[in-house]
């Protein structure tokens, strides 16, 4: 009879194609003006940030059956996740960085800053905090019976061909404006959760220093190359046959 019931109980739960990425995305951002849902459907994740989203959306999806809301991880309970991280560290000098970083506010970004400078820990941690997750979000969707499945694959299409930029599309494309592109970043950055957020940051750090390096490589290259040409007129008349001029003038 146990066994029937929990046939049954089983069979009674909705299958959902779960995006796990983004769930855990959701589940992870637990800033008060991020109000993430699931759709019961497709399994998409839908984020609404408070002053960016229509203010009546909220209404609209609370009225769509469809939608489910989902409740994110305390940051207490994620607090308790670095506590317990902490003594898995083998290094004694790093368990104390991190011990004393997230001691008080901001805890969570010294926390992650400390980290960076350790490659192996850092991806220790990302993997302990992701099986976390995955934890309370199995149990969410558990207690709202529903039953995540994989989701389906879209069949590939070839890629389709450029069609070629004209110069003024591209001369328009460069002269946009900086303060609107950093006002959609900002937007975008808002919808974002830690990993992702961590991502972005490291990219646009990369992007930034090899700008650097690609401009002072610029101005090095440049300031050789004008002082070989000077060297090779200098040389013309003074430098001695290489041995094939040598042999030819034999």
């Amino acid at each position: 009879m146990a066994n029937d019931d929990k046939g049954s109980d089983q069979t009674d739960l909705r299958e959902v194609p779960v995006d796990w990425e983004a769930l855990e995305d959701a589940f992870e951002n637990n800033a008060p003006e991020v109000h993430s849902y699931l759709h019961l459907g497709t399994g998409e994740v839908l984020r609404v940030v408070d002053g960016i989203a229509d203010p009546d959306m909220h209404a609209r999806i609370a009225a769509d059956e469809s939608y489910m809301r989902i409740d994110p991880v305390s940051s207490r309970e994620q607090y308790r996740w670095m506590e317990r991280f902490i003594p898995m560290v083998d290094e004694a000098e790093l368990r104390d960085r991190l011990t004393a970083a997230i001691d008080g506010k901001g805890a969570f970004r010294r926390f992650k800053d400390v980290l960076m400078s350790y490659g192996p820990e850092r991806e220790r941690w990302f993997a302990f905090r992701s099986e976390r997750l995955r934890v309370f979000m199995e149990a969410w969707l558990t207690a709202h019976a529903l039953r995540p499945v994989p989701r389906p694959v879209a069949p590939s299409s070839p890629p389709k061909e450029a069609a070629p930029i004209s110069q003024e599309q591209l001369t328009g494309r460069r002269v946009r404006n900086a303060e609107s592109l950093r006002k959609q970043l900002k937007e975008v950055a808002d919808t974002l959760g830690t990993r992702d957020l961590d991502k972005v940051l490291t990219f646009a750090e990369f992007v930034r220093a090899r700008r650097v390096a690609r401009t002072y490589a610029q101005r090095h290259d440049g300031a050789e190359g004008s002082a070989d040409e000077h060297a090779d007129v200098e040389g013309d008349e003074s430098a001695p046959p290489s041995s094939k001029e040598a042999s030819s003038v034999r």
